[in-house]
């Protein structure tokens, strides 16, 4: 069992290093991380229904997708996450109850009293602390989890406060559970990386072959080549997304009410309506063929919309506040 030693705190890159090692290891392998706040989304999700747009942009948080299924989390340095990869036989390879045994000892070790609950969670007092999910590659299984020790809590509730109004689709949606840090039920107070500590402690005993190992300067470099071509790219994070329609309703004093309605497939936008009692100069169908085809991201629809004067389409209304009625 390799424990690889982890530091870096760049979810792209972190994302990035467990398919690497999942795909280029033989050994099995352990490993301890954390990501700076970000969102992370499973890699069935319809990432805009899963975030607060608003808060995201605003706090200028990055949005990753990763390879597992499963449900949205939101991430800061307070959120220990630990990651096994191993060979397994086919029968085998799902099995959520046998890679967080582990993270139970260690809690129990500590007074804790923790449990598995349902089909991937790990709860306190009936509030999760560890939602956990798996991908399968070949005859390889990785699981990984997360583990709520002292994460900023209010983050992660505006983080994750998505309008589900907005879309219709038919993407897996997150549930929100009712939610607690671990450092909350500690007899006596100890922080992340202690208890990062106590985790490898307790891998090396039970893997009597455990081995500490480094990423060498290849792999980091091969780990970058993958951010850039996938783990960092809009086409990865928010055009992977299913199909969705999306609805918004949008009022500003000058220019009224304003409903915007999109189809978008693979994160392009095939067709969209605006309808409103907004008054304008030119017709506002040029508006909707510029935007057809392209991506549904601030950026392309900024790009798309250069040619034009907002004003003489939607009279009164500003760039930003176009934006905001399609996100």
């Amino acid at each position: 069992m390799l424990i690889i030693k982890r530091h870096n705190t760049d979810p792209y890159f972190n994302l990035a290093t467990e398919e690497y090692v999942l795909k280029n290891f033989d050994d099995d392998s352990f490993m301890l991380w954390r990501n700076a706040p970000s969102i992370i989304v499973g890699k069935h999700q319809n990432t805009l229904a899963e975030i607060n747009v608003d808060y995201v942009k605003h706090h200028n948080i990055p949005v990753v997708r990763r390879l597992s299924g499963g449900g949205a989390v939101f991430h800061d340095l307070g959120n220990l996450n630990f990651t096994f990869i191993q060979k397994g036989t086919e029968e085998s390879l799902i099995d959520f109850r046998k890679y967080t045994l582990p993270i139970l000892e260690v809690l129990q070790k500590m007074g804790i009293s923790a449990r598995f609950e349902g089909r991937n969670d790990l709860t306190i007092d009936g509030m999760k602390f560890s939602g956990n999910a798996e991908h399968i590659w070949k005859n390889r299984v990785l699981h990984h989890g997360t583990l709520l020790f002292s994460s900023h809590m209010p983050d992660l509730a505006a983080a994750l406060n998505a309008d589900p109004l907005k879309f219709t689709d038919k993407a897996v949606k997150s549930v929100r559970s009712r939610v607690t840090n671990i450092s909350e039920h500690l007899n006596h107070p100890i922080d992340v990386m202690q208890f990062a500590a106590l985790i490898q402690e307790h891998i090396t005993e039970m893997y009597p072959d455990a081995k500490l190992v480094d990423l060498t300067d290849e792999d980091h470099e091969k780990i970058y080549e993958l951010v850039r071509n996938k783990y960092n790219t809009w086409e990865w994070n928010f055009g992977y997304s299913p199909n969705y329609n999306f609805k918004k309703v949008v009022r500003t004093e000058k220019s009224g009410t304003i409903e915007f309605d999109l189809d978008v497939h693979n994160g392009i936008i095939q067709h969209i309506k605006i309808f409103g009692d907004y008054f304008s100069k030119f017709d506002t169908d040029e508006i909707e063929t510029a935007l057809t085809g392209t991506g549904h991201n601030e950026d392309a629809i900024v790009e798309a919309l250069k040619p034009f004067n907002i004003d003489y389409y939607f009279a009164g209304m500003k760039m930003e506040e176009l934006l905001g009625g399609m996100f």
